[in-house]
């Protein structure tokens, strides 16, 4: 299958970090089901909504940082929604005025799907349209136990922002990456709390061999889940017939079953919400919110790789986490060359990161120490092994890197002589490496210096142990 037989749109559900919910001003944060509940949100005759102008203000941040133009007039609809998660039967959302519309997101990674049926490198770079940013109020959630259903309603009223995109991807990986990028932009907003909040998407897929026939696959949550759920129903729809339908994702299964017949948005029956006014949002009072956004992700990385000479590669994987982006900034106002910097904070901050599945926040991380340790780095003081076993340590706790190196005797052992033995012992101790590099296979030099950094703890300077080595075999 190639890159455009397939069409995949999302339609992405962030809840934004208020205090209170969109219309009333019941707690966000409750523990004990349905204890944050008013007759606003539980739909009670007689009850009005009132706009939440934090949930307001932080929405069109979102629209704003993806590149939408923000529409002058707020309307609200109610939207005809006949289900148990909802009391009154409709959702207040934004139906016909969305609150910014004509965005775009740029995916820049070339990366390739793992399933080799999909196996394709993306383009370095693909334009997705965003068709709009709108808010709505949650449902309420509903928990199946057994035969009963029990629903809490502390959900219903919970600010929303809806991110729409056209069908403009092309595989699972540019779903997923679409969702980090978001995730990125969400976390430099601070609008979006990744310990209390929750983000679901809807995913339209269809295939060229079926025509186009677009299913949707309802509330899936997770990168990781939105990949999978992609890459079986791009299989299952080239083996099964395809009809208009809402799927659902079952994690544990890993397939996507039936949930319904897909309905249109006349089935809805929208209606202008009649107790909420049309708001008129003031171009100064857009300016003022754009003046309060930070540099993005996109434009640090660009000014890295501009001004400092940072690896594009490497400006772009660090500029993703807002916490290591802040940290990589700090580290460069101690005087540390960026270049050896930043590739320190991928391979090992990053490392480190990823393997115990950890924040940064949750390290003992600090931009005063990796800076010294850094120097000590580009200074040749200590060789690249030992910077390894000292990050390692700096994550677990705070301490002078340079006071260690000192005390532990770490600094690197460059004398020639000091150096004879340790190189004569590796050539004694590995005949065959020694006889395979003087039939000529230089590749075997390296593996006799690492037995040598071995041998002397990884103090000895690597570029004096080779051309010691060299010398010695000749």
């Amino acid at each position: 299958m190639t890159k455009n037989n397939v069409k995949i749109g999302l339609e992405v559900h962030v809840q934004l970090k208020t205090e209170t919910k969109l219309f009333c001003g019941c707690p966000t944060n409750a523990a004990e089901p349905n204890t944050a509940v008013c007759p606003t949100c539980l739909g009670h005759p007689g009850s009005k909504p009132v706009l939440n102008t934090r949930a307001l203000e932080f929405a069109t941040k979102l629209a704003l940082a993806l590149g939408c133009t923000i529409t002058p007039h707020v309307t609200f609809s109610r939207k005809t929604y006949f289900y148990p998660d909802l009391a009154k039967n409709y959702q207040i959302t934004q139906h016909e005025t969305p609150l910014g519309t004509n965005g775009q997101l740029v995916l820049t990674e070339a990366r390739a799907t793992a399933d080799a049926a999909h196996k394709t490198a993306l383009p370095e770079e693909r334009l997705v349209r965003i068709t709009r940013v709108h808010m709505e109020e949650d449902p309420g959630s509903l928990i199946h136990e057994q035969n009963n259903c029990l629903i809490d309603y502390n959900r219903s009223g919970i600010p929303l922002c809806e991110i729409v995109t056209e069908p403009d991807m092309r595989s699972p990986a540019e779903a997923e990456e679409f969702m980090e990028k978001l995730a990125s932009i969400l976390s430099y907003l601070g609008i979006f709390d990744l310990n209390t909040c929750v983000v679901k998407a809807d995913v339209n897929v269809s295939i060229a061999e079926k025509n186009y026939q677009r299913v949707e696959i309802k509330n899936i949550t997770g990168f990781k889940e939105i990949y999978r759920a992609l890459l079986f129903e791009i299989e299952r729809q080239k083996q099964e017939e395809v009809r208009k339908e809402t799927r659902g994702w079952s994690a544990e299964r890993g397939v996507t079953y039936h949930m319904r017949l897909k309905e249109s948005e006349e089935d809805y029956g929208y209606i202008t919400e009649p107790d909420l006014p049309s708001f008129t949002i003031s171009e100064t009072w857009v300016k003022s919110v754009q003046a309060t956004l930070p540099e993005l992700a996109e434009n640090r990385a660009k000014r890295w790789s501009t001004e400092w000479n940072v690896d594009s590669g490497d400006a772009k994987i660090i500029a993703q986490n807002l916490d290591v982006a802040t940290l990589f900034d700090d580290i460069a106002k101690h005087g540390c060359d960026p270049i050896l910097s930043a590739r320190w904070i991928r391979r090992e901050v990053l490392r480190i990161l990823n393997d115990k599945k950890i924040g940064l926040t949750q390290t003992e991380f600090d931009s005063h120490h990796l800076a010294e340790l850094f120097k000590l780095l580009s200074t040749k003081k200590i060789t690249d092994r030992i910077g390894q076993n000292i990050i390692a340590l700096l994550a677990e706790k705070k301490f002078s890197p340079a006071a260690y190196v000192d005390e532990q005797n770490l600094g690197v052992v460059a004398d020639e002589s000091a150096l004879k033995k340790a190189c004569e012992e590796a050539i004694a101790n590995n005949a065959k490496a020694v006889d395979d590099y003087k039939k000529g296979n230089e590749k075997t030099l390296m593996f006799l210096v690492g037995q040598v950094m071995k041998a002397t703890g990884g103090k000895a300077a690597p570029n004096v142990v080779k051309e010691l080595l060299a010398s010695l075999l000749k």
